[in-house]
């Protein structure tokens, strides 16, 4: 008995652009973290956090492959383009983190104290980092939204914009535990509130198309991220100004670096680089209302 059902193995997945992108993602990731783990080494939390991006980063795409070569993905209840779209955005932003980070901490042209050998393999493994992070940005270009195209929401520019927005709020959310004294008044309170408020909705918007489920909504989806959009945009622009003043105004701050403030453990630090990711964005979210009063969701794709 013939099967009607079209072949088993969909070689698309390994022999088109994008499948060939993601072959190169496996094999620079899992060159990366061999080497740093074979002789390399890491350290501290800045190598905690590479290794994870390295080995997290090549088990998804792995199973993005096996899925799409099997034609498991059909048996999944969520969006795959969705899904897909919303994970090659985060891992590009997650290893081009790790790409800056691992040589900065890690890497040194001098053999002493750790060795030529050592200082070899971690130079090899920033380079394999490197290419890591442009494989995931081929990607990306490969599969985002062109004019006129009916594709996944999160294939958009404002879907990808989504995912950067929260990618940027964690880095203020880095910072703001990092001894930033957001407590000390009740305004940089509300700038938390808005940081925390627009993520929160940030990744509830993610979820729900990455799952597929906005056509069971009650309320009309696409509108409500666009009046959310809007919403947020004006949060951010309040605590754009607002956090600058009570951070670094002679009043209620310091306009300028304390002396003696140690490197790394200085508050003042930790408010300048919240006031920088404040303001980049609010411009995300600038470009993201612009975008997404002119496109059309499509949650099943």
């Amino acid at each position: 008995m013939e099967s009607t059902g079209g072949p088993y193995l969909n070689t698309a997945a390994v022999t088109s652009p994008v499948g060939i992108a993601r072959l190169l993602q496996m094999t620079f990731g899992c060159t990366t973290f061999s080497l740093v783990a074979h002789q390399g080494g890491f350290s501290a939390a800045y190598g905690t956090f590479c290794m994870f991006v390295w080995t997290f980063c090549f088990a998804i795409t792995v199973f993005i492959i096996t899925c799409e070569f099997t034609h498991l993905h059909s048996c999944l209840s969520i969006s795959w383009g969705n899904f897909t779209a919303a994970f090659a955005m985060l891992a590009t932003l997650m290893s081009v983190t790790a790409a800056v980070i691992y040589p900065l901490y890690f890497v040194q042209l001098g053999c002493y104290p750790i060795g030529c050998e050592v200082r070899d393999f971690r130079i090899a493994a920033s380079v394999f980092a490197g290419l890591l992070f442009v494989a995931y940005a081929v990607e990306v270009f490969l599969t985002r939204a062109k004019p006129g195209q009916v594709t996944s929401y999160m294939a958009t520019v404002s879907g990808l914009l989504k995912i950067v927005q929260a990618f940027v709020a964690c880095i203020i959310f880095g910072a703001l535990v990092n001894d930033s004294q957001y407590g000390k008044y009740v305004a940089t309170q509300w700038c938390v509130a808005v940081y925390s408020f627009c993520f929160v909705v940030t990744v509830v918007v993610v979820a729900f198309s990455v799952t597929g489920k906005t056509a069971t909504l009650w309320f009309p989806f696409e509108r409500s991220v666009v009046v959310y959009t809007f919403g947020a945009v004006l949060l951010y622009v309040s605590a754009a100004v607002v956090w600058p003043v009570f951070c670094f105004d002679s009043k209620y701050g310091s306009p300028r670096r304390p002396g003696l403030c140690a490197k790394g453990k200085c508050p003042w630090d930790s408010q300048l680089v919240i006031a920088v990711f404040t303001y980049i964005n609010l411009l995300l979210y600038v470009v993201d209302l612009a975008y997404s009063q002119r496109i059309r969701f499509v949650s099943h794709l």
